[in-house]
């Protein structure tokens, strides 16, 4: 063993002085980029914890200018290293000792750790204590996510059939789900898919409302969770701009933009519908958009027209989304100019542009609106 040993040292050092320091530098990072991309997919397996701990732990071993170097399909530098805040203060209700009334609650997941603790926890211990008689766990539907968060902060949150597999372990009997999804779609439907397969391991099962309630036939369809939820976003929104009212920052000239991610699902509608609504209230420097631009009507190039039609000169954007994450950081607020703050302000036709980066799951009267869907869900297994 010794005369390998020693070889394997002497040829690992005859390639380290013919291989110029750059390419070593080069080497060194794109062997962290392909860890990263090993892990950024949405299936985990029984390699995924190692996978995660040898993508950490070769990070960590590069220096600062080799960090730099990383890039893959999916890998950059901010995969690591990217400060996103504290992890540690995030619950990821991922605990055994469930006892037989299980609340769980799923979200698609962000890995920016304080939108995290913002707005999925701050709705998990608004459900937590609404409901003391429940527990409440926690499931991410994006693995990509999960595995993020793992890699990077040792911080294991289960998904879905983990989250499932767990409440059967601990005898789960009765079982509430919460989605923390703006509406019926594609990410809805998925869960729903996953809850079925397991009814039959629960005595009853309940699947609570998403935020925004049923979808509604056509882009007219406007009902109670729409209203409450338009209200209580542009409250925060113009309390947040430091206006005393909608109309005053009309008077101002200020428009809101409420950028979501949009689907090309059925439940699309849900967008248009939320305009309905807020000009159903007379919010008529509120406007709606999405990141997809589906529907139409709502991409960024035909959301700037309509505030720009309507007169306004001033714009405040804010994220019509659970969390405050990627979308809300780069494509909304970020510096690219295919940015909406970029594309804002290169249409030349605003004074102000400006972002408030803060997720629906903080603010109260939505986490409150979570408690009123989860109610509704037990009470109907009370029947």
């Amino acid at each position: 063993m010794g005369f390998f040993s020693d070889l394997k040292e002497d040829l690992s050092q005859a390639v380290n002085e013919l291989m110029p320091e750059e390419e070593l530098d080069q080497a060194a990072a794109d062997n962290v980029a392909a860890l990263i991309d090993a892990i950024y997919v949405q299936s985990r397996t029984d390699e995924t914890d190692a996978q995660c701990e040898a993508a950490k732990a070769a990070w960590d071993a590069l220096t600062d200018a080799q960090k730099e170097l990383v890039e893959g399909d999916e890998a950059s530098p901010d995969y690591f290293g990217l400060d996103t805040g504290d992890a540690s203060k995030d619950d990821a209700r991922n605990q055994d000792d469930i006892g037989e009334n299980e609340l769980l609650v799923v979200s698609f997941g962000t890995s920016y750790n304080d939108s995290r603790v913002a707005d999925i926890k701050g709705i998990e211990d608004a459900l937590q204590e609404a409901n003391p008689d429940w527990s409440v766990r926690r499931a991410f539907t994006a693995q990509i996510i999960i595995n993020h968060v793992q890699a990077r902060d040792g911080e294991k949150i289960d998904n879905m059939e983990q989250a499932l597999e767990r409440a059967v372990a601990n005898g789960v009997k009765n079982l509430v789900v919460q989605p923390t999804h703006l509406m019926h779609g594609a990410e809805y439907d998925e869960m729903m898919e996953m809850v079925d397969s397991y009814r039959d391991k629960f005595e009853s099962v309940a699947i609570a409302e998403p935020l925004l309630g049923e979808v509604g036939s056509d882009a007219t369809v406007i009902n109670a969770d729409k209203e409450a939820v338009a209200k209580a976003i542009t409250a925060e929104a113009v309390k947040t701009a430091g206006f005393d009212s909608l109309d005053a920052a009309a008077e101002d000239g200020t428009a809101f933009v409420f950028m979501g991610h949009g689907t090309s699902h059925t439940a699309k509608v849900s967008y248009t519908q939320m305009q309905s609504q807020m000009e159903a209230l007379g919010y008529k420097n509120v406007f709606i958009g999405t990141v997809e631009g589906e529907p139409e009507e709502t991409a960024c190039e035909n959301v700037i027209e309509a505030v720009k039609a309507a007169g306004y000169t001033k714009v405040v954007l804010r994220p019509l989304m659970v969390v405050a994450g990627d979308h809300a950081n780069n494509d909304m607020a970020g510096d690219d100019e295919d940015s909406w703050k970029s594309q804002f302000e290169a249409s030349g036709e605003f004074d102000s542009v400006d972002c408030q980066i803060a997720g629906l799951g903080e603010v109260a009267d939505i986490q409150q609106l979570y408690v009123a869907h989860t109610k509704a869900a037990v009470d109907s297994l009370n029947g």
